[in-house]
């Protein structure tokens, strides 16, 4: 929203609700885990305060850096922090915010009518996590410094010297007694900030890494905003519409902007959006969004005789192929759901409803012939969901433990507890014999797949469940798929894609993942995929047999040994290898390596895993030559 607020932000506008609780004793509690996640967490907070300054019409630059010293600094060209002194506390109110929790501009509405960071808690978080904390403020003409340690002011802000800019600089250096790592992902905020910058038009956000080794710098800015987030997420792909629809309505207490746009593809692709956050679990705005879609749609093909009287569409007819944004900004927004990520304010469904009828109602009055393409393509939908039906009702098990439907080809283990087992995808009947054998039977299952699985990017449903391969990893799984995937009853806590190390193999690898992915996704989402990292080489000596996964590891081994006294086998599959070597290398889980399959950006996986499996061999080509060298981490 672009309305700036009426009454002054100032030191009057800071309001404390409780003190500095002990955050370095509990941190999890604030900011989720101590991992990589929770490191992440702490720059976001920051850049959702400056975030929340561009919402209120104040600020459109914002810069963050990776410093060399392993330190942060994230600057906006925001109002600042109020620097005045607080009355209640008798300090500034710099310091407020950086020592009292739920202590900001959030809470009375005087400073913000929308905001997204954590209400107030953000900032002292970050200070009581950190070793050292500088703040500077860019206001009244002046430059205002303070300095902390792990919390605690180290001295009372202090002008320093004149400015013409204003904004506030937070640096702040992990405190590696608190977390796990204390090394940025850089490509992890990337993707943040792009997201960010598309639910923003207009707003400008740099990302530079100073690190050596690294250095780089990337600036996100999309004057188009979610329109050009909807052309993003359909490179690639044939398009409906010869521009995406655009929906925006804007009134006293709220915002909804509305954009999508259908491609061939069979997918239903749909981010929803509160506050610039990401309700993953969907809520009032999205229902709002699919209710609508769904009786406009209907409503026009009736009307225009396209569907018979009796004919109704699904929600699902009518999404099928859909890429769509829904991102609405409120005063007061509710968060409810198992991880805080689902809307839960009522009024907003009738917002979204309304902006829906009014515009694209009339979009399609107004292309008719686009319209009726659209109705003809949800009753294909349709009747392709229909054959599915039935060959759906094939792959559903009815228990957990009822081995007797299960394929006849999987090797399966023989603990019944789901947590301590897991179950091995291997390429081919050759390698899956070598893995029955090698493999520890009791946790241990193994289901060989013949040849290429089917590729799910370029079928309807019903064609995917004849899908011998496919069937028969449904089956074992015992989860269902779709919207009848059920966690609940999955037989194996891992899922381990074990495939050749070559090109062969790979693509196998991607097909499976393109199937988890768009038929299974909690499987990826809750971390329940792997894949394993068979070796590449094998020295043999007379002082025993050295693997080796990689040519930089092998290179530095064969110098160490001045290239003498060894026999070098290159592993050109799977099945090269007798029971005991795979075991050994790759299913032992006391020396065996694998690779965590996560979800940390959807966005980014859509795309790779459209352009991958998509119909423009062009750009799958050009983003094979890109990205040709294998790297140590998968990361979907």
């Amino acid at each position: 929203m672009t309305q700036k607020i009426t009454e002054q932000y100032t030191e009057d506008a800071i309001q404390v609700l409780e003190g500095l609780e002990p955050v370095r004793k509990r941190p999890g509690m604030y900011i989720g885990s101590t991992d990589e996640r929770g490191l992440q967490h702490l720059i976001i907070e920051i850049v959702d305060n400056s975030i929340d300054e561009a919402l209120a019409g104040y600020c459109d630059k914002i810069d963050v850096v990776l410093c060399k010293n392993g330190a942060c600094s994230v600057r906006d060209n925001g109002r600042g922090i109020p620097t005045g002194m607080h009355k209640q506390e008798h300090k500034s109110a710099v310091e407020v915010v950086l020592t009292k929790l739920h202590a900001g501009g959030k809470f009375g509405g005087k400073g913000y009518k929308i905001s997204g960071g954590l209400h107030g808690v953000g900032l002292s978080v970050v200070n009581a996590l950190s070793t050292d904390l500088e703040v500077d403020v860019y206001q009244n003409g002046n430059v205002y410094h303070q300095d902390y340690k792990r919390g605690i002011p180290q001295n009372s802000l202090t002008i320093v010297g004149p400015t013409k800019e204003r904004g506030t600089k937070i640096t702040f250096l992990p405190d590696p007694e608190i977390f796990e790592t204390v090394d940025f992902n850089y490509d992890s905020l990337k993707n943040r900030f792009k997201e960010i910058a598309f639910l923003n038009k207009g707003l400008s956000i740099s990302l530079t890494d100073e690190r050596e080794g690294r250095e780089r710098s990337e600036t996100f800015h999309y004057e188009g905003g979610i329109v050009q987030f909807v052309e993003a997420l359909n490179k690639g792909k044939e398009v409906l519409f010869p521009k995406p629809v655009y929906i925006h309505k804007e009134a006293e207490d709220y915002e909804v902007e509305i954009c999508f746009q259908y491609n061939d593809g069979y997918n239903e692709v749909i981010h929803a959006y509160a506050n610039n956050i990401n309700t993953e679990e969907g809520g009032t705005h999205l229902v709002g969004f699919k209710n609508s879609l769904t009786k406009i749609i209907n409503d026009y093909g009736t009307l225009n005789k396209i569907l018979k009287e009796t004919e109704k569409l699904s929600g699902e007819d009518v999404r099928e192929g859909i890429c769509a944004i829904i991102s609405v900004k409120l005063t007061e927004p509710q968060f409810e759901g198992q991880t805080k990520t689902k809307l839960g304010n009522s009024e907003m469904r009738g917002y979204v409803e309304k902006a829906m009828q009014e515009d694209f109602s009339a979009y399609l009055e107004e292309n008719p012939q686009i319209a009726r393409e659209l109705v003809l393509k949800c009753v294909t939908a349709q009747r392709a969901r229909d054959a599915a039906r039935s060959a759906r009702e094939l792959t559903r098990r009815k228990s957990v433990l009822e081995n007797t439907t299960l394929p006849g080809k999987l090797a399966d283990c023989t603990s019944k507890d789901s947590a301590l087992c897991e179950i091995y995808l291997v390429e081919g009947d050759s390698a899956g014999g070598t893995a029955k054998e090698g493999r520890d039977r009791r946790f241990q299952a193994i289901l060989p797949l013949r040849g290429k699985i089917l590729n799910v990017e370029k079928a309807r449903l019903h064609k995917i469940l004849e899908n011998a391969e496919i069937k028969a990893m449904i089956t074992a799984f015992g989860c269902g798929i779709h919207e009848d995937f059920d966690e609940s009853k999955l037989r194996y806590n891992r899922i381990i894609c074990m495939t050749d190390a070559d090109v062969d193999g790979s693509h196998i690898r991607i097909l499976m993942l393109t199937f988890f992915f768009r038929f299974m996704r909690p499987l990826i989402e809750h971390g329940h995929v792997y894949i394993a990292q068979p070796p590449l080489y094998k020295v043999h000596r007379t002082t025993g047999d050295k693997y080796f996964f990689n040519d930089d590891d092998l290179n530095n081994y064969l110098d160490s040994l001045g290239r003498k006294g060894y026999e070098l086998q290159r592993y050109k599959g799977l099945g090269e290898m007798n029971a005991e070597q795979l075991w050994e290398t790759t299913m032992n889980p006391e020396t065996r390596t694998m690779l965590q399959v996560t979800m940390d950006d959807a966005f980014e996986a859509d795309q790779i895993f459209s352009l991958l499996m998509g119909e423009q061999p062009e750009l799958r080509r050009e983003f094979i030559e890109k990205n040709a060298k294998l790297v140590e981490e998968l990361d979907i």
